[in-house]
């Protein structure tokens, strides 16, 4: 009895803070950008979706969103308490499967964009095994050029983008996804094809067959190029694709650079030789990147979780 008392005087001297209704209507909102789909996910009315948010603003004496053109945006309190409710809503999700042994299955979308290396030669494994681990999240990947996928973040298009290079505004975060190298790749009857590596004044002579403005990997070329304060390029042909670029290659148009993954099939069976460029470095980073200002749902967040460090660069026979 004793005992009792002295916990009810720290009770009376402590007392707990008011309780915040509706954190799960709260976060699916923000997670989803729109109370209709939020409502939809939960099962209930969008009329109700307003009103929970609206109790527990009133309880927090706080704007939480920004209501404008159909959809919401939290406000500056909004993405401070969605970063507890967040927390609150893994923890809760996982006493109950501490307790129950049935572990809280994530679903929903998780929608990603892009650029053609990343987007077609790294991320259908990753995805493919992502989803063994999460049956209940579904993908949607679109390819583009990285200067289309920051555009698909930043508008809010898409959760995540995965590009070669940096860019677009300084609300972009970029996380390191893998690393990459260009080579230089000819057809195997073109009289660089005995070499191990070229010069850059060897590129530069060449006949260059080159991606659209807007690809990292050409970028990445003409930048270190300049760095170097080699010559122009020879360029013949400006393709939309490192496909279309390869296929212009094995068909003798000219020589193309292109990432060391995207052309390992071809050097494997001896359609393309794949040479180094002494001295010119080709090397960067396959970056991850997401908007700052947007909160990620839970498939997006466990996305970033599994992709995990970079791994090592992909060898190329040859």
């Amino acid at each position: 009895m004793f005992g009792s008392d002295r916990y009810h005087d720290r009770m009376r001297a402590h007392p707990m803070h008011p309780r915040l209704p509706h954190l799960e209507t709260f976060a699916e909102a923000a997670e989803r950008g729109n109370f209709t789909a939020a409502a939809r996910h939960l099962g209930v009315t969008q009329a109700t979706v307003s009103q929970r948010v609206q109790q527990l603003e009133v309880r927090l004496n706080t704007p939480l969103f920004h209501r404008a053109g159909g959809g919401v945006a939290l406000t500056d309190a909004g993405r401070r308490l969605h970063a507890f409710a967040r927390r609150i809503l893994d923890l809760t999700a996982e006493a109950w499967a501490a307790v129950t042994g049935e572990p809280d299955e994530v679903t929903g979308d998780l929608l990603l964009a892009a650029s053609s290396v990343p987007g077609q030669h790294l991320l259908p494994p990753a995805l493919a095994a992502f989803r063994r681990a999460h049956p209940g999240v579904r993908v949607r990947l679109s390819v583009s050029d990285t200067h289309r996928v920051l555009a698909e973040v930043e508008a809010g298009h898409v959760h995540l983008g995965v590009v070669g290079g940096r860019g677009g505004g300084g609300h972009l975060e970029f996380r390191r996804f893998a690393a990459d190298e260009l080579v230089l790749v000819v057809p195997p009857d073109h009289p660089l094809a005995g070499r191990d590596r070229v010069t850059p004044a060897e590129l530069t002579a060449q006949p260059l067959v080159q991606r659209e403005q807007g690809s990292a990997s050409r970028a990445c070329l003409e930048r270190s190029l300049e760095r170097l304060g080699a010559a122009g390029l020879t360029v013949v042909a400006e393709l939309g694709s490192g496909e279309a670029v390869k296929a212009a290659v094995a068909a003798g148009m000219g020589v193309g650079v292109l990432s060391r993954h995207a052309v390992v099939a071809e050097v494997s069976a001896g359609r393309l030789v794949a040479l180094r460029v002494e001295g010119l470095p080709l090397t960067r980073d396959l970056y991850v990147v997401r908007d700052r200002r947007a909160v990620l749902p839970p498939p997006a967040r466990l996305f970033l979780e599994y992709v995990g460090p970079a791994p090592e660069p992909v060898p190329v026979p040859g």
